[in-house]
């Protein structure tokens, strides 16, 4: 595996040069944020509300709002919240265009004052602040991960368009680090799933975020272009089930690498390597089909050193490996050196074996040390599931593309994040619901991550924002979520403040980071998660906790809601 990972190809360089986008394509993003998620990607009922808000001359006054989901998505144990970037991109652009208000016009009902769409016409995000989790920060069921803090309407109309930013983001790439941890640290990922995705957003915003939650390639050329990440592709069966015949291939000669001006016959050269192959492997030349072969050879003339082909449009065993070592070793002859194999149906990984011993037979056989590097790509509507047995048994995959499991996130389609208010004029505000898992935690917080002695999170201590912060090697006593309501003393060895200010009046206040820097920081933040939260089966429950002064605010506000003074027709 460290002879092939050293082979020079499109393969690996783009990985040794994960160039961050250029100032051009930074500005391409922007006005793609704008193009994607204008302030009319909301809901009607937002314009609604602001304007009743408006109406009854509230929508000044001072809100908070918190952006949460309340389940770890898939089954697992932890998320990677992602979508921060564009969020702050949106913020920087919100406001309304004469066209977006004149359309407003006419959805609104005919009786709204006139001054309410000039109102809209002067709104920005010039009052809004925003505290967040660092983007590719790992996190937690309940924990909230974003606080908007501003004037009423204008935090109001911003919910929806903040909910569909962060959602998937934080979905697809939580799925990327399942896949990745299924995979193991060393085997390579290709994100292939365009095709398979919800629309061209979708696709290309799975693509970004995959390759931050793990996967180090994508198909997704747009992609590679905005974000950076490196880009890679074989090719399709279409491709080689075109050819039928050797007399298609044209041209039929290639230039050897060594500086030799005099073309050489490649087919001639190919036709004499297939009849030793055979006979190396006693195949039946009979069953190897001319069209498979004539495709390989057009491709490889045309890309001498970037040959990788897919061989089982037909039969493996009896054509599509003898054709691609056939190629391989005609241009290893000429003094290239060709990338390897796609395998993509059936028993990847019995197949995988087959395929890399008889690259060691023709090495061995025929002298040729670049067969050592030989990668094999495997894709073949691989799930994580799939993923994970793959690891447990014998094979001899470099890459394992993936598509449809990894962007349509079939396991779970939505990871559910709420935004919910939690405090209006200083006053904390509670949602209290029939079901006790969609009832909200008043007022405006912190939030704070407590370490233990070997490095890992424990516990995640949400408090007021008024309170002192936890000290590390202090005891304090501290209310987990969904426990039976007892308080539970701990002493943390270390304390982060989860949450950062990165939107002020206007202006994003902390450094955008590309995909490639986000991507690093997932790995720091998994590498330290213990790795009983991180396991894909029963993984254990990390805690999340109220503070002592906050669970009081809680059960005093629950409380003060079933008094009957607080209702209307009381007696």
């Amino acid at each position: 595996m460290s002879q092939r990972s050293r082979h020079q190809s499109t393969w690996n360089q783009g990985l040794d040069n994960m160039a961050a986008p250029s100032g051009n394509t930074r500005g391409v993003m922007e006005r793609s944020i704008r193009d994607r998620a204008p302030p009319l990607l909301t809901d009607l009922y937002q314009f609604t509300m602001a304007y009743a808000y408006w109406r009854a001359g509230r929508h000044q006054e001072p809100a908070v709002f918190e952006l949460f989901f309340r389940d770890n998505p898939f089954g697992g144990g932890f998320s990677l919240f992602a979508g921060l970037h564009d969020c702050l991109l949106f913020l920087r652009s919100f406001h309304f265009t004469d066209e977006d208000v004149e359309f407003l016009r006419s959805v609104l009902p005919p009786a709204t004052d006139p001054d309410f769409f000039k109102f809209l016409r002067g709104l920005d995000c010039s009052g809004v602040t925003l505290r967040s989790v660092p983007e590719g920060t790992v996190v937690f069921a309940r924990v909230p991960l974003m606080e908007v803090a501003g004037p009423l309407a204008v935090v109001q109309l911003l919910e929806t368009s903040l909910l569909c930013l962060v959602n998937y983001a934080s979905l697809v790439c939580s799925n990327a680090a399942r896949f990745r941890l299924a995979a193991g640290p060393s085997r390579r990922l290709l994100e292939m799933g365009l095709r398979r995705a919800q629309g061209p957003d979708g696709g290309l915003t799975a693509s970004r975020y995959t390759h931050i939650g793990g996967f180090d390639l994508t198909s997704n050329v747009q992609a590679g272009f905005l974000f950076g990440i490196p880009v890679a592709g074989t090719m399709a069966h279409s491709y080689v089930t075109s050819f039928t015949s050797l007399e298609e291939v044209w041209p039929q000669t290639l230039v050897a690498l060594n500086g030799d001006p005099d073309p050489v016959d490649f087919i001639s050269l190919t036709k004499g390597w297939l009849s030793r192959v055979c006979e190396l492997l006693r195949a039946e030349p009979g069953k190897i089909r001319e069209g498979e072969l004539a495709g390989f050879l057009s491709y490889a003339i045309t890309y001498p050193q970037n040959f990788l082909p897919v061989i089982d449009s037909y039969s493996v065993g009896c054509s599509g490996l003898l054709n691609f070592c056939a190629v391989a070793l005609a241009l290893c002859e000429l003094g290239y050196r060709p990338v390897g194999v796609r395998l993509d149906s059936g028993d990847l990984c019995r197949q995988s074996v087959d395929v890399r011993r008889v690259f060691r037979l023709c090495r061995e056989h025929f002298s040729t040390s670049a067969f050592d590097s030989l990668i094999i790509v495997g894709t073949n509507n691989i799930s994580e599931q799939s993923m994970d047995e793959l690891n447990k048994m014998e094979n001899e995959i470099d890459v394992v593309g993936v598509g449809t499991h990894l962007v349509t996130c079939t396991k779970q389609p939505s990871l559910g994040c709420v935004y919910k208010l939690v405090e209006v004029r200083g006053r904390p505000r509670m949602k209290i619901s029939e079901d006790p898992k969609k009832s909200t935690v008043p007022g405006r917080k912190s939030v704070y991550r407590l370490v233990d002695a070997e490095g890992h999170p424990f516990l995640d201590l949400v408090c007021l924002a008024v309170e002192s912060p936890p000290v590390a090697g202090v005891s304090l006593s501290c209310y987990p979520l969904g426990s039976d309501d007892s308080p539970a003393s701990v002493t943390p060895a270390q304390v982060a403040c989860l949450r950062q200010e990165v939107f002020i009046k206007g202006q994003v206040t902390h450094p955008l980071c590309s995909a490639a820097e986000t991507r690093a920081k997932v790995q720091s933040s998994l590498q330290t998660v213990h790795p009983r939260h991180k396991r894909l089966h029963e993984p254990d429950s990390y805690t999340v906790a109220l503070s002592k002064k906050l669970h009081h605010l809680v059960t005093e506000t629950q409380k003060g809601s079933s008094n009957s003074s607080n209702f209307l027709l009381a007696n």
